[in-house]
C-alpha cells in the first residue's frame, strides 16, 4: 500500500455525487442514458464503499495484532504510549500513528508516508528487530526500534534521546587534549649569539600563547624551550581543518639563515589528563623521529600528520652517539653471536654501514659476526666484490644461513631502516631476542619498537655517518681501507657526492674515514655501472614528463638492473632545469615500484607517505600491488596535488 488511496476515498464520493447530479439531469432528456449513468454512479459508490470499508478492515487488523505483539493490550492503549509510536505496513508505509508522533512529525498527518522519511536515510528491511538506530526528526534526536508483528506489520518505537545525545556530544568536546611542544631548532639560534636567541624565543612563546588564547587553552611553559597546551577536543577539528596554521606562523620567525620550527605532539580521545600527557610525549617524540617542523596527532594508536615541509635541523653535539655508543657496546658483550642486516635490494649506504660494523665486532669485540644479505638483489654489487676480493675471510651469510646460526644470546644489529617489512629477512628479525637498531631515515608510524637500543638520527645524512662516530667512539684500531672505502661511499652516495644534507658532522664523519685510509678514487670507481645500466637510465630519462615542476618518467622493462637503472635515472632527472623533485615509476613480476628524489624543497617522503610508502626527505620509495603503471602514475599525481598544494598555502 505504498500510494494513499484511501486518502482519495472523500473524491472518489465527490465525484460519485456529480455523476449522480447529472444522472437525474439526463432523466430529462434520455432514459436510456439516464439508467446508463445510473448504473455506473451505483457501481462507484460501490467501489468507495468497498475500499473503505478494506482499509478499515486492514487497519483494524493491523492494531489487533500490535496489541497482541506488546503483551495483549488493547489498541486504545496503543494512543496512550508516552513517546511517539508508528504502525508500518508490509511494505513500509505508515498506517497509523500515535499523537506523540503527530507532534514529533510537526502535527501533521503522516499516514500513508513512507517510514524511510523519517529514520535518516536508513532502509526499513535494514533496521527490523534490530538493536535500534539513531535518527534526527524535525531537530529531535531519537533511537529507532522496530518490531515485527505476527501479520507482518511492524510497530515503530521513537524513543527520544535529544538531551543525552547533546550531554554526550558537549562532553566529547571538553574531553582535554594535551599538547606537547618543542623548540626544534634553539641550537642553532644559541650558536649564532644568546642575544638573538632570546630574541627569537620570546616570539616563539608570543606565537604559542597567541595560539592557546585563541582557543582558550590552558598554556604553561615546562621549561626551556619547551611548552605545553591543553585544548578542548572540539577545538582540535578546527586546527585540522586549517591544516595547522601555528606550523606557519613559527616558520616567519627568524632569519634567511635560521627559521624557526616547532615539533607537536598532541593526544586525542584520551580518558584522563595523564593518559593524554602520555601519548602527547608519544607523539612528539614521533614529530621529531621525522625530522620536526610538524604535528603529530594520535588517536587510538594512530597517527595523523601535519606540515614537515622545512629541513630536519643538524644536531651538533655528539654526546648522546658516545652514549649510544657504549649502550651498543655492552649489547655486544653480552652476546654470544652478531649478525649486521639491512633493507630489501640494499645499496652502498646500507651495506657499508654494515661492512663498516663487522669489522669492529669481529677484531674488536672478538665475536662471530656476519653480515647478512642477498648478493642476487643487492644494488652495491661493486661493493660486495670489492671487499671480498681484498677481506681475508667471508663476512657474508645468506638469511637462511643466519636463521640456523642464530641464539637466544645473537645480536642483531639493524642499519638503515627501522621498519620489519623492509629488512632483508622479517623471518631472522622474528627470532632475534636482542635488536639494536642505526638509522638515519625520518621515522615511521610502523617502526620497530622493541629494539634494546634506537639509534635513529634523522638530520644525519646517511647510515655510514652514524656508523663512522660509533666506530670512532669504540676501538676503531682494527678499521682499514677497505671498510673506510665502505662507509665513505655510503656517505657519498646518500649526500650525492657531498650536495644534499651535508652538515659538519658530515663532512668531520668523511675526514674521519679519510685519516683511515679511504681513497676518494676508490669509492667513485665505486659508482661505475654497466653499459646496459647506462642505457635504461638515459632511455627512462628522455621519457620523462614534467607535471608541476616534478619529472615523472616510466619503464616497463624486466631486467635484473632495472631498479639500479630506476635510482640513477631519478637523480640524473633533478639536474635538469626548473625540477624540483623527481619520480621513476618501474614494475617488475610481482608490484609496482616509484623511486622519488629531490634537492629538499619538496618533501617527496610526504608524496610517498600518501600511496604507503615513506624513507627520506630527499630520497623517498614506495610499493603498489595489484594495480598498472598508469594507475600508480595516477594516484602519483593525486599525490604530488596534495603536497605541493599545502606547501603553497602554508
Amino acid at each position: 500500500m505504498r500510494k494513499k488511496h484511501w486518502m482519495l476515498s472523500p473524491w472518489f464520493i465527490i465525484f460519485a455525487i456529480v455523476m449522480l447530479l447529472m444522472t437525474t439531469l439526463s432523466a430529462n432528456y434520455n432514459m436510456t442514458l439516464f439508467y446508463i449513468e445510473l448504473v455506473v454512479t451505483v457501481g462507484a459508490f460501490a467501489i468507495v464503499i468497498a475500499l473503505s470499508l478494506r482499509f478499515s478492515a486492514y487497519i483494524r487488523g493491523i492494531v489487533k495484532s500490535t496489541a497482541d505483539r506488546v503483551n495483549g493490550i488493547d489498541h486504545e492503549y496503543l494512543e496512550r504510549y508516552k513517546y511517539p509510536i508508528a504502525v508500518v505496513g508490509s511494505e513500509g508505509d505508515i498506517a497509523w500513528c500515535n499523537a506523540r508522533f503527530r507532534k514529533a512529525v510537526g502535527g501533521r498527518s503522516p499516514e500513508g508516508d513512507h517510514i524511510n522519511h523519517y529514520i535518516s536515510g536508513y532502509d526499513f528491511a535494514d533496521i527490523l528487530d534490530g538493536d535500534g538506530v539513531d535518527v534526527a526528526v524535525d531537530g529531535r534526536e531519537f533511537t529507532v526500534y522496530c518490531l515485527t508483528a505476527d501479520n507482518g506489520t511492524v510497530v515503530c518505537h521513537f524513543i527520544e534521546n535529544t538531551y543525552y545525545k547533546s550531554v554526550v556530544r558537549e562532553y566529547h568536546a571538553s574531553i582535554p587534549c594535551v599538547a606537547l611542544i618543542t623548540f626544534d631548532n634553539a641550537e642553532d639560534f644559541v650558536a649564532s649569539s644568546e642575544e638573538y636567541y632570546s630574541t627569537v624565543a620570546i616570539s616563539v612563546e608570543a606565537n604559542l600563547q597567541r595560539w592557546a588564547n585563541e582557543f582558550k587553552a590552558m598554556y604553561k611553559k615546562i621549561s626551556n624551550n619547551r611548552y605545553m597546551i591543553i585544548f578542548r577536543d572540539a577545538d582540535i577539528d578546527k586546527m585540522i581543518a586549517q591544516r595547522f596554521p601555528i606550523l606557519r606562523d613559527i616558520r616567519s620567525v627568524g632569519t634567511s639563515r635560521h627559521i624557526a620550527t616547532i615539533s607537536v605532539g598532541l593526544c586525542r580521545g584520551s580518558k584522563t589528563v595523564r593518559e593524554s600527557e602520555l601519548n602527547a610525549r608519544k607523539a612528539l617524540e614521533m614529530a621529531l623521529g621525522r625530522g620536526g617542523d610538524q604535528v603529530a596527532v594520535i588517536r587510538d594508536n594512530a597517527y595523523e600528520f601535519f606540515g614537515g615541509t622545512a629541513a630536519a635541523a643538524e644536531k651538533v653535539s655528539k654526546v648522546r652517539m658516545r652514549v649510544i655508543a657504549n649502550a651498543i657496546s655492552r649489547a655486544v658483550a653480552d652476546a654470544d653471536k652478531v649478525y649486521i642486516m639491512g633493507h630489501r635490494f640494499s645499496d652502498l649506504d646500507c651495506v657499508g654501514a654494515a661492512v663498516g660494523l663487522q669489522c669492529i665486532m669481529e677484531k674488536t669485540f672478538k665475536k662471530y659476526c656476519k653480515v647478512v644479505i642477498n648478493k642476487g638483489t643487492s644494488m652495491a654489487q661493486q661493493l660486495i666484490e670489492y671487499t671480498e676480493e681484498r677481506l681475508e675471510t667471508d663476512i657474508y651469510t645468506t638469511p637462511d644461513e643466519a636463521m640456523r646460526g642464530i641464539t637466544p644470546k645473537s645480536l642483531l644489529i639493524i642499519v638503515d631502516t627501522h621498519i620489519a617489512n623492509s629488512l632483508e629477512s622479517k623471518e631472522l628479525y622474528e627470532h632475534a631476542k636482542k635488536i639494536v637498531i642505526i638509522d638515519h631515515h625520518r621515522k615511521a608510524v610502523n617502526y620497530i619498537n622493541n629494539a634494546l637500543v634506537f639509534c635513529h638520527e634523522p638530520s644525519a645524512s646517511s647510515a655510514c655517518e652514524m656508523c663512522s662516530e660509533i666506530i670512532s667512539y669504540l676501538d676503531d684500531k682494527p678499521l682499514g681501507y677497505i671498510q673506510a672505502d665502505a662507509l665513505l661511499s655510503g656517505i657519498t652516495l646518500d649526500t650525492k657526492n657531498f650536495v644534499l644534507k651535508t652538515g659538519v658532522r658530515t663532512f668531520e664523519a668523511a675526514a674521519y674515514l679519510r685519516r683511515k685510509g679511504a681513497n676518494t678514487l676508490t669509492v667513485k670507481e665505486l659508482f661505475s655501472g654497466s653499459i646496459d645500466t647506462y642505457r635504461e637510465k638515459v632511455d627512462i630519462v628522455v621519457r620523462s614528463e614534467v607535471y608541476r615542476g616534478c619529472a615523472i618518467s616510466s619503464s616497463d622493462k624486466l631486467t635484473d638492473d632495472i631498479r639500479l637503472a630506476a635510482a640513477q635515472a631519478a637523480d640524473e632527472m633533478l639536474t635538469l632545469k626548473g625540477i624540483v623533485a623527481s619520480f621513476v615509476i618501474f614494475g617488475d613480476r610481482e608490484k609496482i615500484n616509484i623511486s622519488a628524489r629531490s634537492y629538499g624543497r619538496v618533501n617527496v617522503q610526504l608524496i610517498m607517505e600518501k600511496i604507503g610508502g615513506g624513507g627520506h626527505q630527499t630520497m623517498a620509495a614506495t610499493q603498489l600491488y595489484h594495480t598498472t603503471i598508469s594507475d600508480a602514475r595516477k594516484q602519483l599525481t593525486v599525490a604530488i596535488d596534495s603536497v605541493l598544494d599545502y606547501v603553497e598555502e602554508n
